[in-house]
């Protein structure tokens, strides 16, 4: 029979069978080569979306990280995304192959806030030039700079006088203490900063701090795992309007600095990049990156991490100090040794040791980026003896870094002598990474770390926080609100002057 069949072929598609066969056998040998990450095995179309709690995703990827490794796939309906958990593993990744691992994802929630222009949520020359941009006006306005000590300092004041007026009674602090982190940026970004009561800038704070807190919902991470359910998701419209709202907005303040921009007194980022693009066009340059889109939404980006992620570190700061009183007594006691009465300062940091461990120990506890913001593969890379194609959606869990067993002592408890050697002197630890690292690192880590330091130390050396009357401290929720970054859940505090 065979060798009737085979009669049936002329020589030349027997040579084509032949080619056909050894590719498909080629094929095959390279997937078994090409082992590719494990993970629990997804559901068509809705992959492992039922698996896992949206509300609280990070917490389950951390789960599975145990079950599979620290280097895992999961499938969001029909993307598949790997997740790398762990210290050693997130540090090899976006240190050590820093290239591959580089570019960003860009949801769809992403893409509409964004659409491929400024800083976070963009590749390529875009960008790069816009992160050149950013840190260089922040080196001249901001970070490591007198000038921005001496701002921070200044507003350290004015959110004094807003706990003051409360006089010791409790009141939830989120509004001023975030009015008080968007005005550092704003400095850098527009020049000047704003009055607590000015309409357009509460208008600003209250709207990014929404939509911020609506991206980490579940039907915001429905949309993006299908966006065409948008029409008929109401918090996806919701967003949609609070970001045309803000873009109305930012547009409104840039054009009052276009108006009375000049190269000689730059007052801000603003206004640096407005100078270059002039220049460039000057010079016969009409193809750059400095245009208007980019200058909004890097704007817009600048403005909004800047104001959510040092606000919500203050206001856990505050509540673990209520939560654990021994510990706001051991840094109050070493503020009253080391500095008295007199205003702290950034170089002080080096001989206040426990303080500066509690404000790491804050930031590392909360972790208020737990799934950093998604990279995407850059090429195909062989990484910890597994595949990863092309273009592939990657969450380094900085979450599971901030917690990883094998790197703190008691990783789930609220300890500063994580950051304390045994003589009580402060410490660095490799794996204190809330910044994320490598080419994606958070731009402003610098200010970030002067403004936590500078505003925590100042508001402990006026107040005492405490919980609410008839609330033992054993009663104050530490659980997070839901959102793409973690804020403390609404609470109240006592701040009762020490003065």
């Amino acid at each position: 029979m065979w060798e009737d069949i085979l009669q049936s072929f002329t020589p030349v598609s027997l040579l084509g069978i032949v080619v056909i066969l050894l590719f498909v056998s080629s094929v095959f040998s390279r997937r078994e080569k090409r082992k590719e990450p494990p993970g629990p095995r997804p559901l068509p179309l809705l992959g492992n979306l039922l698996q896992l709690d949206l509300k609280k995703i990070h917490n389950c990827l951390f789960e599975l990280s145990k079950q599979y490794g620290s280097v895992f796939t999961v499938h969001l309906g029909p993307q598949k995304v790997v997740v790398l958990a762990g210290y050693r593993t997130v540090k090899e990744a976006l240190l050590n192959t820093a290239e591959a691992f580089g570019d960003r994802d860009i949801t769809p929630l992403f893409y509409e806030i964004n659409k491929g222009h400024g800083i976070l949520f963009c590749n390529g020359e875009t960008w790069k030039e816009m992160r050149r941009c950013a840190l260089t006006t922040l080196r001249d306005f901001g970070m490591g700079k007198k000038l921005s000590e001496e701002k921070i300092i200044e507003e350290c004041q004015y959110l004094i006088e807003e706990f003051q007026k409360h006089e010791g009674k409790a009141f939830n602090n989120s509004q001023v203490v975030n009015y008080a982190a968007s005005n550092i940026i704003s400095g850098i970004v527009f020049g000047s900063r704003f009055d607590y009561k000015d309409p357009v800038f509460q208008g600003l704070v209250h709207r990014n701090n929404e939509i911020i807190l609506l991206t980490g919902s579940t039907a915001i991470q429905v949309y993006n795992v299908f966006p065409w359910l948008g029409p008929w998701l109401k918090t996806w419209q919701v967003v949609k309007k609070l970001i045309g709202i803000c873009e109305e907005d930012m547009k409104r303040l840039i054009q009052s600095l276009k108006e009375t921009v000049s190269p000689e007194t730059c007052r801000g980022f603003v206004d640096v990049f407005l100078t270059r693009k002039q220049n460039l066009e000057e010079s016969g340059v009409m193809d750059s990156q400095y245009y208007d889109d980019n200058l909004l939404h890097s704007a817009e980006n600048l403005f909004g991490a800047g104001t959510d992620t040092t606000g919500h570190t203050l206001r856990w700061s505050l509540l673990l100090m209520a939560k654990y009183p021994d510990i706001q007594d051991q840094v109050q006691e070493e503020l009253n040794t080391v500095i008295g009465s007199r205003q702290v300062r950034v170089e002080d940091r080096r001989n206040l040791p426990y303080t500066d461990a509690v404000v790491h120990e804050i930031q590392r506890l909360a972790s208020i980026v737990p799934l950093s913001v998604p990279h995407k593969t850059t090429r195909d890379v062989t990484f910890q003896g597994y595949f990863i194609k092309q273009g592939t959606v990657v969450i380094p869990l900085l979450s599971s870094v901030l917690h990883d067993e094998s790197e703190w002592e008691s990783p789930n408890t609220f300890n500063p002598s994580h950051f304390l050697d045994k003589e009580g002197k402060f410490r660095k630890r490799d794996a204190f990474m809330p910044f994320s690292a490598g080419r994606r690192a958070c731009v402003g880590e610098g200010l970030a770390r002067m403004e936590l330091f500078l505003f925590f130390t100042s508001l402990l050396q006026h107040f005492r926080f405490t919980p609410p009357p008839g609330i033992s401290e054993d009663e104050l929720d530490l659980t997070p609100a839901v959102g793409f970054i973690l804020g403390p859940s609404p609470h109240e505090l006592c701040a009762i002057s020490r003065e």
